[in-house]
This record gives C-alpha cells, structure tokens and sequence, in this order.
C-alpha cells in the first residue's frame, strides 16, 4: 500500500539539501531541490523512493534515506496558510523577511504584494516598492527550498492615499480595450517568467460598478492564459454577503464568474469594523467569516475558497472617533502601557480590551491572536474550505505559529 494512502502523509527532508528527481531512481534527472525541513506531502511509493508533491503542484520522487516520514496520527486538522509579505511600511510595521524565514515550515503560498498596474501605461507591470530584482529571485528560490509556492499579488492600489477614484481610473484604463487586456496580460506571463513565480495572484479592490462585466472578462481571460501554462491562479476579493450589490466597495465582483476561472479564490474578510464610521469591533468576528464563507460555498467548490483574515487590529478612539492601526506587538504595548487585561470576547472569538488616554479619551482595541486565529482555522477546516489567507505576515502574534505547529497540519503544494 503506498505511503499516505489512509492518513495525510509528509515526507520531511532530514539532511542540509535533497535531490527531488523525475523518477524514482538515482539516474533520473534532478527537478529541484529541498532543504532541511522542508515538509512534501506524500501521494505513493515504489520501493526505496517516495513520490511528493511540489510547490508548483507537479509530482517528484525522493529516496526515503533522506527523509522522516510522519503520518498525521493524531488527525490534526489539514489546512492551508497563505500569507502576505511587504516591506517595512513605518517604525513599527516591519517587513515581512525576518517572520518569513523564521517560520516558513509553516506556510503553504506566499504573496509577494510587491507589484500593481502602471498609472502612467495600464497595460504594464510596475513594482509598487524599489527592490533589487535578485532579492526577489531569492525570496523566490528560498520559498521553492522548503516547498512553499511563491506568487506575485499585482492590484489596484496606492497611488494616492484616501483616492479610491484613481485606482478605479487605472483599471479601467486596462480593462478598456480587448488589446490592452491582451498586453496586461502578456505582461504578467513576462513577470512569472522574470522572477520564477508560479502564477499569479490578482488583488483589485476598487472597480467602477459599470466595469464589472469588463473585471469579470479579464478575469475569465487571464485564467485561459495561466491554465494553459500550468500556472497557479488566485484571486483576492472584497467580501459579500449576497448577490444583491449591497456594499459599492464588493458590487462589482461577481463570486460565480471568478471562481469558475481561479484556482483559488481568496474572500477577503478583514475591515468587518475598521472603516470609518464603523464604530468600534473585531476586525474579522467568526460569524462574519462564516456569512461571507458560506455565500461563498454557493458560487463555487468550498476547496477553491480561501478566507483572508487579519493579523492586526484597531484602536478605536471613542471621543473622536480617530481609528488607528495596530499590530499585535502595538495593541500589546498599549494594554501594558494603561494596566489593561486582555479580554477574549466569546460572541466574536477575537481579543480586545478598553483604555483611557492621557487626554481622558476612551478607546476600544481589537485585535487578533493565536486563540482567534486557531478558532476561524477550526471553522475553516469544518466549512471544508482550503485554509486561511492571514494579512499580513510580521503583523502578528508569535505564539501563532508553535500553535499551529501543534494543533494543525500546513498542507503544501496544492494546486
């Protein structure tokens, strides 16, 4: 019987670099290779040598002298974590690199948010931040190293701070033409093929309402381009609850028409409270994911969906009605700083706690931990969903990831 045929299986690489070969034998060419630690879920064997499942979705064969393999005996939940890395954006939101590294057993895809349309020219790529091209190709290298896929999110966004209007200017200066389609869409085969990544994830949030039959033709087009060249394809998406265009900021993304073209489709859960106006509240409750999921679950197969979910939090000031960010580090120095215990709210499985500033202010904090992330991973595994999308990585709480080492399986390599 192969390895793995009744238990989720990982074959994991117990020396400094493993050969993964075509074949199981010595002679066979070397496809790529892994480093000490790297996790591969196993899918068969044949004697001396195990078949994996690689980054890029596609089968190698490993010798089983350099491996452990460890069965899920325990039948911890399988699920999968897809984080998001920037650079340092401010003093006390640092880059993604040093939590990256540090923690990359536990991660199953990356999204290197590092890319977005070009104002000037919408039919090309442009680098939302100035990096060295070979730092890219390394982060790259290192992810494939330890079997972690590694995409490119390319949006919509940030080019003029509170201008919502450019963004959906830019756009549709994109989707306007069937030509200019064509060309964005060339150019992102051309950054896939630049850097090493492994396909594309598409991160546009702020789309005129008139254009979404266009947004859902680029979408239906890039997925024709991607599936022919084997690429792995994610799209992120403003929450819904309905088909009914309730909220101007989701209206135009029809949940049907893009998870038929995806593989992956990433609900985009985060802002629940946040926005202004909102009043104070979780950023991500449990019940708001599991509304916005289960709508979801209706336009598509629950494997193809991924819930994005926060790793920071709000400070909410209830006197002026000022919302600031705050990482799970900041909301923690706040607590210290005022005397204030942390207080798990049971209703929407997130921490919070209330302070009064130096000025008699009052505030409300709500943030995200270990003990929320590990409750919204529980109801992804019992919806049948792939796994949790967490914005972003070097935001959270470090005690999440010997929690999920623990009472979780990361699941690698799948398409």
């Amino acid at each position: 019987m192969p390895d793995g045929a009744n238990v989720y299986t990982e074959a994991v690489v117990n020396v400094n670099v493993a050969n993964i070969r075509l074949e199981p034998s010595i002679h066979s060419p070397v496809i790529t290779q892994m480093e000490r630690g790297a996790r591969l879920p196993v899918t068969g064997s044949s004697g001396q040598w195990i078949r994996v499942l690689l980054y890029n979705s596609r089968l190698g064969w490993i010798s089983r002298d350099i491996v452990s393999v460890v069965p899920n005996a325990r039948n911890r939940p399988v699920q999968e974590i897809l984080v998001y890395y920037t650079e340092q954006e401010g003093p006390e939101l640092p880059s993604s690199y040093q939590s990256f590294v540090a923690n990359v057993a536990e991660i199953s895809d990356v999204g290197l948010f590092h890319f977005r349309i070009d104002r000037q020219n919408p039919t090309q790529v442009a680098k939302l931040y100035e990096f060295d091209s070979s730092y890219m190709r390394r982060l790259v290298e290192f992810g494939h190293r330890h079997n972690v896929k590694m995409l490119p999110v390319v949006s919509n966004l940030l080019y003029e701070r509170g201008k919502q209007g450019v963004n959906k200017d830019v756009i549709r200066g994109m989707l306007s033409t069937s030509d200019n389609r064509s060309t964005f869409i060339a150019n992102l085969l051309m950054l896939i093929q630049e850097y090493g990544f492994d396909g594309i994830h598409i991160d546009f949030e702020d789309v005129y309402f008139e254009d979404r039959f266009l947004l859902a033709t680029f979408y239906q087009e890039l997925g024709d381009a991607l599936r022919k060249r084997g690429y792995h394809y994610v799209v992120s998406t403003p929450a819904r609850t309905s088909d009914h265009p309730t909220n101007p900021f989701s209206a135009s993304f029809d949940y049907g028409l893009i998870g038929s073209a995806v593989n992956e489709f990433v609900a985009m859960l985060y802002n629940e409270h946040g926005w202004p106006g909102s009043g104070p509240g979780p950023v991500v409750s449990i019940g708001w994911m599991e509304k916005v999921i289960r709508y979801a679950m209706t336009k598509m197969p629950a494997g193809k969906i991924t819930a994005a979910v926060s790793v920071f939090g709000f400070d909410f000031n209830l006197t002026t009605g000022k919302i600031q960010y705050a990482t799970y580090a900041m909301a923690m120095s706040l607590a210290s700083r005022y005397g204030q215990s942390i207080i798990f709210d049971q209703k929407s499985q997130t921490p919070m706690f209330r302070y009064t500033d130096q000025a008699g202010n009052r505030h409300e904090v709500w943030f995200e931990n270990a003990e929320s992330i590990r409750a919204k991973l529980n109801l992804a595994h019992r919806l049948g969903i792939r796994g949790l999308a967490l914005w972003r990585l070097g935001m959270e709480d470090p005690n999440l990831w010997n929690m999920l080492k623990k009472e979780f399986v990361i699941k690698k390599g799948e398409l």
